[in-house]
């Protein structure tokens, strides 16, 4: 067997010449649970201030005016969102897309040299940011060359913005202005027509910007709609998975991939509210979920660790939770049961995606209340797999291999990086770097992880990027980064170090320094590294790391040899 393909569900024609928000706000799309007049799409969590479909249509609008007629935003410019979750952050973007340019959104938590990175990267014409990324914004701006009116700032209740323009001030002043002329795509440019420039480190080395086109997202939400039966009458109305009337917490961030397309583009096509939440806090969540009757919760694993274990749960009443997705890694068993029981009546189960397949290749069955234990879910779709065992050949059923897919919703390569494109993007397919089997019922197992990449908190970390940060540390000859099991976090980042001469000689002459030495490695990551990226597995020391002939990293080594160091009783729920 070369191929296989998802078990359930039609996907319907998807639509190849419109843009996201043409999709979204414009589209007369049969598929589309009708939404009420009544029902908000948004719902600020702090003040309660809620957006409906009309206003969020308008304010789309009245800001890619602005955009247009004073910033010359226009095809191809790239734009950078650098924010937390906000009310706006919607019409951002989308305003953007108007105007036919390109959104590359980045982690507000960023230090000045990653945030310079990604400008420099994407080549970013205008940065919109949140208040609390100000002082980083400005600093990696003027490094750059980049005018400091090319800034501007979301509306934060009681934040400062200074003397920046602010985008709620955009939207008022567009809506005034002469609208622009937005252009129809042609047949099958949504295809090649790039929305986002979205970061990820692949399969190894440093973060690039995946190149993610306009029928990318689209047909990523419609996969998942044909998957959720969204307007057939497969089950009583209060056993449906997602109707219009749910309210989900947007407690993901929006610039990361499964919180940008799951979370926020397709339970809008749900005609569902979402709560959005700036910044995560366990027990705010908590409150936010008994103040807005959320009924949906899309998290992470660190965020189920908490569900199951803080104190502060008892406090609150949670039976209103109905759904509840897990995805960006892997779920404990442990944790899974142990969620089943607290929510006995609620839909539970993961799936499986990354930014290079935008974003969703499998969840769990519709027909399932509670997804497989270990089980990352059923193929969606549109979806066809391939298993490509280690000497090459395809597998069927239940062999194990790397799993390869191809997918409508597939990014087109790596943006201005051919060597990389082509070592994960093969003639339409998308190498995912996991090792996974699938079972005849089209549910796929993860066994285990081929690529370099961490996944700390469902974030991923590229080792080669930490490693490049150590040998820029004085006392630092050599280094090999590794990641360990961490119960909160899934992983964390763990260094093996080599000192250079100087720093092994000064060690030799008084060995209590190398106390002082390890402090300062991980203070020289945690002073250049947004905080998921920091050293909690910390630092050991060794004469020399291991590699092949070629020269390559025998990461394999170092990451048993992290195992029997770090070994730790399994904690108990």
């Amino acid at each position: 067997m070369s191929e296989i393909h998802a078990t359930a569900g039609i996907l319907p024609a998807i639509p190849d010449d419109l843009s996201i928000p043409q999709f979204q706000l414009d589209h007369d799309d049969p598929n589309r649970p009708a939404r009420h007049t009544n029902i908000p799409c948004l719902i600020d969590d702090a003040s309660g201030r809620k957006v409906y479909f009309e206003e969020l249509r308008e304010r789309t609008q009245g800001f890619a005016n602005a955009l247009s007629s004073l910033y010359s935003i226009a095809e191809d410019d790239v734009v950078l969102l650098f924010s937390r979750n906000h009310v706006d952050y919607p019409v951002a973007m989308w305003a953007v897309h108007r105007l036919g340019g390109v959104i590359s959104p980045a982690n507000p938590d960023f230090g000045r040299k990653e945030l310079e990175y990604q400008l420099k990267a994407t080549k970013a014409t205008l940065i919109i940011i949140h208040p609390d990324a100000l002082e980083t914004a400005t600093s990696a701006a003027q490094t750059l060359g980049l005018s400091l009116d090319r800034i501007l700032v979301f509306d934060v209740q009681g934040a400062s913005t200074g003397k920046f323009v602010t985008v709620d001030h955009l939207v008022k002043r567009g809506l005034q202005l002469k609208a622009f002329s937005e252009r129809k795509l042609g047949p099958g440019e949504g295809k090649t027509k790039l929305a986002f420039l979205s970061f990820s480190s692949g399969t190894t080395g440093t973060p690039k910007a995946v190149a993610i086109p306009h029928i990318a997202v689209i047909a990523n939400v419609l996969q998942l709609a044909a998957h959720a039966k969204l307007k057939e009458d497969y089950a009583p109305w209060k056993d449906r998975r997602y109707r219009p009337g749910d309210v989900a917490t947007a407690v993901l961030p929006l610039y990361h991939i499964y919180g940008l397309v799951v979370n926020l583009h397709f339970l809008l096509y749900c005609a569902m509210t979402i709560v959005i939440v700036p910044k995560f806090n366990f027990e705010n969540m908590l409150k936010s979920i008994v103040r807005h009757r959320i009924t949906h919760l899309m998290i992470v694993p660190p965020q189920a660790v908490l569900l199951c274990k803080h104190p502060a749960v008892k406090k609150y009443d949670l039976s209103g939770i109905r759904y509840i997705m897990i995805g960006a890694a892997p779920l404990s068993d442990e944790v899974n049961m142990k969620l089943f029981s607290l929510f006995p009546d609620a839909h539970i189960g993961q799936g499986y995606g990354m930014t290079e397949t935008c974003t969703v290749t499998s969840i769990w069955s519709i027909e399932r209340k509670r997804g497989l234990s270990g089980g990352a879910g059923r193929l969606i779709p549109g979806v066809i797999a391939r298993v490509v065992k280690t000497d090459g050949s395809l597998g069927g059923y239940h062999d194990i291999g790397e799993l390869v897919v191809k997918a409508p919703s597939n990014a087109l390569g790596y943006y201005n990086n051919v060597k990389a494109t082509e070592e994960t993007f093969i003639d339409g397919w998308v190498r995912t770097g996991d090792e996974v089997k699938i079972t005849p019922d089209g549910e796929l197992w993860i066994t285990d992880r081929i690529k370099e990449i961490l996944k700390v908190r469902g974030f991923q970390v590229a080792p080669a990027e930490l490693e490049g940060t150590l040998l820029n540390h004085a006392d630092v000859s050599d280094a090999c980064v590794v990641g360990i099991p961490d119960e909160f976090s899934g992983e964390v980042p763990l260094a093996f170090v080599v000192l250079t001469v100087d720093a092994a000689e000064r060690v030799k002459a008084k060995p209590s320094i190398l106390q002082d030495i390890r402090a300062s490695i991980l203070k020289h990551v945690a002073d250049n590294k947004v905080a998921y990226k920091h050293l909690a597995g910390g630092v050991e020391f060794v004469e020399s790391i291991p590699k092949n002939p070629s020269g390559k990293l025998l990461r394999r080594v170092l990451r048993e040899q992290a195992k029997e160091l770090r070994k730790t009783p399994k904690a108990k729920l």
